[in-house]
């Protein structure tokens, strides 16, 4: 078991060189969110120093002031992603892994869920099994990075493998149009407000959309690269 100091912090193997020297890191925030926006959220982003950074190999345990989680990779969202297993929490430190899921889209029946597929590596594939990852560690909770804790496991788990599918199926069929990027977009925007008004969600389109809108396109963005990865090696 790896014994954590507090001074440092825990990366996947294929996140360690962007944190020591984070240009690349940066380029490619700014080639999401573009450079005001990334400079807004985040500030000057600083590297940290190599002897302070530990390389969490896949199923390493770490000791945090005695309690103990799990590195796991799941490399769906992104290749430098990792949850952490916390046995302590009944829950799985999920990331971006486990989709997305804002408080304000509560409903009588619960939380409502969806994948998060933003540039610049999702793959469907690895999607499917990081959901199946997460839950293989038997958790009673996912704490999501947007937004906090969600119980119910089971039922999100089957929700974003279906939505994963649906997301993969809305690219493949507009592939071939020149206006990808576009039809992409409004199919993603009709799917999640369609979901979400299943869901008892007792707001306007106007109202979906002022919530959905940013990951809407960001998640449209991600399935285009995903595209265009495709495409470069013959897919």
């Amino acid at each position: 078991m790896q014994h954590l100091p507090d001074a440092r912090c825990i990366v996947h193997p294929r996140g360690a060189p962007h944190m020591v020297d984070p240009e690349r890191l940066v380029a490619g925030t700014i080639g999401v969110y573009g450079e005001r926006k990334t400079y807004e959220m985040y500030g000057e982003i600083v590297p940290i120093e190599a002897h302070r950074v530990v390389v969490a190999e896949d199923e390493m345990w770490f000791e945090l002031n005695g309690r103990r989680m799990q590195a796991l990779h799941t490399e769906g969202h992104a290749r430098h992603h990792y949850v952490l297993n916390d046995p302590a929490s009944r829950g799985v430190f999920t990331g971006d892994n486990f989709g997305i899921s804002y408080r304000e889209c509560d409903t009588a029946r619960g939380e409502f869920i969806y994948p998060t597929t933003t540039p610049a590596s999702f793959d469907p594939d690895e999607a499917h099994k990081s959901v199946d990852r997460i839950m293989g560690c038997n958790p009673e909770y996912a704490y999501l990075t947007h937004y906090s804790r969600i119980p119910a496991l089971e039922r999100h788990a089957a929700q974003l493998h279906a939505d994963i599918d649906a997301f993969a199926d809305m690219a493949m069929r507009r592939r071939d149009h020149g206006d990808r990027g576009a039809l992409i977009r409004q199919a993603m925007d009709d799917y999640l407000s369609m979901r979400l008004a299943d869901h008892g969600f007792e707001g306007d389109r106007d109202t979906m959309r002022s919530i959905l809108e940013a990951d809407i396109l960001l998640n449209a963005q991600g399935l285009v690269a995903w595209l265009e990865r495709l495409e470069k090696h013959g897919g």
